[in-house]
């Protein structure tokens, strides 16, 4: 039975949940047994919130049984990531001096999905302040991919996809700035998406404006991803940025969708001039073609942005700086990545920033005509196979050596750049038993058509759970 709980989608395990079929607590219960039998060798949720899970399980059973009306993830485990606040449950950034931190108020985000009905089970593994695209830190170690424990599960947002991914949670939260929802989701062969800024609240955060990094689930299925983004986003106060969707729900769109009939999807290798492994290359681009079968009319084009990777760096080494100002007088204290991320943002000047400012500009109009004829994007979301877990990043794609250490990202980040939406979607499986992901790229405010698209590719290319 415990894999019978696990193994069902956030939408079936919800619907049996508010029809008496089974209980928010044996749901626990499942999950809590599947932590205990795999989260051991993966490490993935690195402080368990049981005893709290419990009490919250137990009145959401109570709210069922009482008739009262329930939020849509009334009942379901959900994980969260250890950057994110959590009232009463250690949230340690990843960063030794936090290893104690204990919250008292929730992120925005949190209290949302609370409000939905979730049960906050715990918290997942990430790198420092989620500086980087492997997860691993000083405070809990190295997590482990599941589909081969001598491979990375990407980040930040690692720990939330191998917890998904294996049935530890129904649901997890992460964050984006770089690809850190995205690519976690690809190595782990699940879905993650990164909203439009603006459509989850980031408070607290000391960046109150900045629009990079976003709050995103990662989830099983796309509609799965829907349902939980509806909980998470809408207008709020604490968010200067804050803005409502211009759809109601972006979950009863996904549900709807049954092929992907009259889209104009653009496939592009290669959108950052980086390269990108010929199997990943094959295996998404017969993914993207496929869709011509569900409807869609798919052009293979060229459509290279590499010069927004100088302007990314730029912008992305102030955000460091701003969002470590409060900290920048212990530094050297920190890990070399974080450390290394706010000095490259300290050697920032205006007229560099200014440059990169009017370059991204340019690159935000060029996508704007680009969607003038295409409705979506679709690349590979990694350039690169799953590399071993001791590794801190890729350094070259296919032999030749990249220039910066976040290069092989570049795909991913420069999405980010740009403000848009992007979703990660398993594609298939390399000769080794590997899963590959596609991201997918819409206008702002599309989450409901890159969910959909999403949806039609799981149906057509279902991989199935890591061994």
């Amino acid at each position: 039975m415990t894999d019978d709980f696990t193994r069902k989608s956030a939408v079936e395990l919800a619907s049996l949940i508010a029809g008496r079929s089974v209980s928010p607590v044996e749901v626990l219960d499942a999950h809590l047994d599947v932590i205990a039998r795999v989260n051991p060798k993966l490490n993935a949720i690195v402080t368990l919130a049981d005893a709290s899970a419990r009490a919250a399980a137990e009145n959401a059973e109570a709210a069922v049984m009482r008739g009262d009306r329930l939020g849509a993830l009334h009942g379901l485990p959900v994980v969260i990531k250890d950057i994110t606040p959590t009232a009463g449950i250690r949230t340690t950034y990843g960063s030794p001096r936090f290893k104690d931190h204990v919250p008292t108020e929730d992120a925005e985000v949190v209290r949302r999905l609370k409000a939905a009905g979730a049960i906050i089970l715990g918290k997942t593994n990430t790198p420092e302040f989620a500086a980087g695209a492997n997860t691993f830190n000083d405070v809990f170690g190295v997590t482990r991919n599941p589909w081969n424990l001598a491979l990375s599960p990407s980040g930040s947002s690692g720990g939330s996809a191998v917890a998904v991914a294996t049935g530890m949670a129904s649901l997890a939260q992460g964050t984006d700035f770089g690809c850190s929802i995205r690519m976690p989701a690809s190595f782990n062969g699940i879905v993650g998406i990164r909203p439009t800024p603006g459509l989850t609240p980031n408070y607290p955060m000391p960046l109150a404006w900045d629009p990079g990094q976003v709050h995103g689930p990662l989830a099983r299925t796309a509609e799965d991803a829907a349902l939980m983004l509806d909980a998470m986003i809408g207008f709020s106060r604490r968010s200067p940025i804050s803005v409502a969707p211009p759809w109601a729900s972006a979950r009863t769109n996904v549900a709807k969708a049954q092929d992907v009939k009259d889209l104009r999807i653009a496939y592009v290798s290669d959108i950052s001039g980086i390269g990108v492994d010929p199997e990943i290359d094959a295996i998404c681009r017969a993914c993207a073609l496929s869709l011509r079968d569900a409807g869609a009319t798919v052009e293979e084009i060229s459509f290279d942005i590499a010069d927004g990777k100088g302007p990314y760096q730029a912008w992305r080494g102030l955000w460091m700086v701003g969002q470590q100002f409060a900290n920048l007088d212990q530094l050297e204290e920190f890990g070399v990545n974080l450390k290394g991320n706010v000095k490259a943002g300290l050697k920032v000047t205006p007229l560099e920033f200014a440059a990169s400012e009017q370059k991204r500009q340019e690159l935000f109009l060029r996508f704007a005509k680009f969607f003038e004829s295409y409705d979506l994007l679709i690349s590979p979301q990694s350039p690169v196979k799953q590399f071993p877990v001791e590794m801190n990043f890729p350094t070259e794609i296919n032999g030749k050596k990249l220039d910066n250490y976040t290069d092989w990202i570049a795909g991913s980040f420069l999405i980010t750049l740009m403000s848009l939406p992007g979703g990660a979607v398993p594609a298939g499986m390399t000769d080794d038993g590997l899963p590959v992901g596609i991201q997918i790229v819409g206008p702002r405010f599309e989450e409901p058509l890159i969910l959909s698209a999403m949806k039609i590719v799981q149906q057509l290319h279902p991989i199935g759970w890591p061994p």
